[in-house]
């Protein structure tokens, strides 16, 4: 029989993972092309030839999803993998429709072919949507785990939006490794947190490589998952982080849900902000689709340098990208100081954004008053900061899990919010973490 052909849908991600792990030296099939969408610029390349294997001399293109019926058709597709995450139900079954329409099979993978067995313990924290408090909830573990004498290394999500074979394996131990792989904002805003707590950081494209190359130095392997993504390991604990702020998505987004029912622990985010009947509501949720997870609540508290600076300012905020964007949330801890500290006027950016900042409005139009922090490359980065250096306001409030000023040249006083987790009350992930984990 012919291979079959077949089209992987993605963001430069979850996709090449699928491919490694499942049709990498798989003569049953012929990846011909992926898509990409989510990622500005992630389209319009070739997965190298050197990660694809041997099968594929010249590598595999990488298209445009907005070209996925052309495609589906000019290749003769027959099969069509959905490999992103963080959208609702409804619409990856809008996207099975169209590709089952022209003829082609749509199919998920699932968590078993697609996760790697590592040889040490691993703990993966995962969510229900972005945003939810996944990184200070993994911050909090390593932490936890440091302190119980293990030596810990977080393998984040890929996030390889450069050279993908320079991205390969990547190890991050400390800043000048971040300039080294001229990371991009969104990966700073991920790895420096971990690095500024003495936590090696492990990411990269082919992610057993990293893995095996984790596994030489630590002692407990740290899944530090993207948007509402699966594991790409099997764990020994998965903790899945759900958000008050958006009761009912626990059920709704994909493949949040997955996280649901495989979860060993659920995280109640921000029950300190939230309404108590939405907490009530998220907790029955989670019940009802997994009664056995145990379930910890907690509160992400914001902390701000100098919060007498913002009180009567008009202020420009600056919040995590993602969050905002295919997150969908409508505001972040940035937001949330400038109310609490009495900023006299919050500044809308839109009027001021330029270029592909303007375009993400464009895309993005509920982020409102909001400016969200797009660099996924240096032209985007130079963007933000002419947008925020165009604004006349008498401070910046910085969101974002890392000082933007580091990469940035802000013309106009800063503030920086930062969030970690607390947990409220019993059971505490350190008394869970001691259970399974203790020496």
């Amino acid at each position: 029989m012919s291979p079959i052909r077949t089209l992987i849908m993605g963001a430069a991600g979850r996709d090449f993972h699928n491919f490694n792990t499942v049709f990498r030296g798989n003569k049953d099939y012929q990846v011909v092309a992926f898509t990409a969408t989510q990622i500005p610029d992630i389209e319009g390349r070739v997965y190298p030839a050197v990660l694809a294997g041997e099968l594929y001399p010249e590598g595999i293109p990488i298209h445009d999803e907005a070209h996925l019926e052309d495609l589906i058709k000019e290749l003769d597709v027959e099969e069509v993998v959905f490999a992103y995450s963080d959208v609702p139900h409804e619409y990856v079954m809008h996207k099975a429709s169209l590709v089952n329409a022209l003829g082609a099979n749509f199919r998920l993978l699932g968590a078993k072919p697609t996760q790697i067995k590592s040889t040490k313990p691993v703990v993966s924290v995962c969510a229900v949507r972005t945003g939810c408090g996944k990184s200070q909830t993994t911050r909090r573990v390593s932490l936890i785990l440091r302190d119980m004498g293990y030596k810990v290394a977080a393998i984040r999500h890929p996030m390889p939006y450069g050279n993908l074979v320079a991205q390969e394996v990547q190890r991050y131990a400390d800043y000048d490794d971040l300039d080294e792989y001229e990371c991009t904002i969104e990966e700073r805003e991920e790895y420096e947190p971990h690095i500024d707590n003495g936590i090696i950081v492990f990411a990269g494209v082919d992610y057993e490589k990293i893995l095996r190359k984790a596994e030489q130095e630590v002692d407990i392997i740290l899944w530090d998952g993207g948007n509402n993504d699966l594991p790409f390991y099997v764990s020994d604990m998965e903790i899945v982080v759900a958000d008050p702020l958006r009761p009912g998505h626990e059920l709704t987004f994909y493949p949040g849900e997955t996280n649901v029912r495989s979860a060993d622990v659920f995280v109640i985010n921000k029950v300190d902000t939230a309404s108590p009947d939405d907490v009530i509501l998220v907790r029955e949720n989670l019940r009802g689709l997994n009664p056995n997870a145990v379930i910890v609540e907690g509160a992400s508290p914001l902390f701000v340098d100098d919060p007498a600076a913002i009180q009567g300012k008009r202020v420009l905020v600056v919040e995590d990208g993602p969050t905002l964007t295919h997150g969908g949330m409508k505001y972040g801890a940035g937001y949330v100081a400038a109310r609490r500290f009495g900023a006299a006027e919050i500044v809308d950016p839109r009027p001021f954004a330029v270029r592909s900042i303007a375009e993400t409005f464009e895309k993005y139009p509920d982020t409102g008053e909001i400016l969200p922090a797009m660099g996924y490359g240096e032209a985007q980065t130079r963007d933000l900061e002419e947008t925020i250096n165009a604004i006349d306001v008498d401070l910046v409030i910085i969101g974002t899990p890392i000082d933007l000023s580091r990469v940035l040249k802000i013309n106009k006083p800063t503030q920086r919010v930062r969030y970690e987790l607390q947990e409220i009350g019993q059971p505490t992930l350190k008394e869970l973490l001691q259970a399974k984990f203790g020496k």
